[in-house]
């Protein structure tokens, strides 16, 4: 793992949580983890039960696919992508594959202009490079006015980075939870909402006024979410086109790849090959 200024701090403490729970030294503590044996910062596949930092951390891989999970729902982040996750917050996190990436450890008062609520982001190359940059200094317990300037911009790109919809929202209904984790499930389920109500035990309108109040979706909506992160799981394994389209329920391959264009902007195949290209450059 390179930390940048965070390595004086983990040779004295010898673990990685002493990063995020550090509330001294920098706003702001870059670094770069791998898969292999021995990295304070491990990835690769495995899951990490239910905790919470002191530091806000904004984290991005370069391949693979991480998994975050709050009280609130779930948040997919695909490679080239941010993550944040606010200070504070329980969540747990299922990583698949993951071989490298980068954090980035801040402060509670760094996080405050960043959003309240976990979330994806797109990343531009200045912000790669921000990081890169962050990564190499060595000095463990302040920052330079120079270095203090980069930070300041580095939050200003996130400020301003897109948010994507990868974000499914739970209810918190217990016959709604059912109806949520019985699609999560068996996406390919093509019962209408009046037919699962029935089997939940509720009627049709009540559930959807639950899903509006309690995911700020529409049940339709919602449905489209959970099999779009569904598809970003399975095409991050590389799974067919084809395969994936039928395993969440779609008529034709034809009618998934629209979905899938109205929610990236492009097919899947694009959107992965993008990936794998600013992987190669980065």
């Amino acid at each position: 793992m390179r930390i940048g200024q965070a390595g004086a701090v983990l040779k004295r403490h010898g673990v990685m949580t002493s990063l995020t729970e550090r509330l001294d030294g920098p706003s702001a503590i870059a670094i770069w983890g791998s898969d292999e044996p021995g990295d304070a910062f491990r990835l690769g596949t495995r899951e990490l039960d239910w905790h919470h930092h002191r530091r806000g951390q904004l984290f991005c891989i370069e391949s693979g696919l991480i998994r975050l999970h709050t009280k609130q729902g779930s948040w997919l982040l695909p490679p080239q992508r941010i993550g944040w996750l606010p200070p504070g917050l329980h969540h747990k996190v299922t990583l698949s594959g993951v071989l490298s990436g980068w954090g980035v450890l801040l402060t509670p008062a760094a996080s405050r202009t960043l959003p309240s609520q976990p979330c994806v982001m797109g990343v531009s190359d200045l912000l790669r490079a921000l990081v890169r940059r962050a990564a190499g200094w060595t000095n463990a317990d302040r920052l330079t006015p120079a270095q203090t300037r980069v930070v300041a911009v580095l939050l200003d790109e996130i400020r301003g980075a897109p948010q994507e919809p990868l974000h499914l929202p739970m209810p918190t209904d217990i016959r709604a939870l059912r109806i949520a984790n019985a699609l999560i499930r068996r996406p390919h389920d093509a019962r209408t909402l009046h037919e699962l109500g029935e089997w939940a035990g509720l009627s049709e309108r009540t559930a959807r006024r639950i899903f509006m109040a309690e995911t700020g979706m529409g049940f339709t909506q919602w449905r489209q979410q959970a099999r779009l992160t569904l598809a970003l799981e399975r095409l991050a394994a590389n799974e067919p086109v084809a395969d994936v389209a039928e395993a969440l329920g779609y008529a034709t391959s034809s009618n998934f790849i629209a979905m899938f264009r109205r929610a990236f902007g492009e097919p899947p195949a694009r959107y992965f090959a993008k990936q794998r290209r600013t992987r190669n450059v980065g």
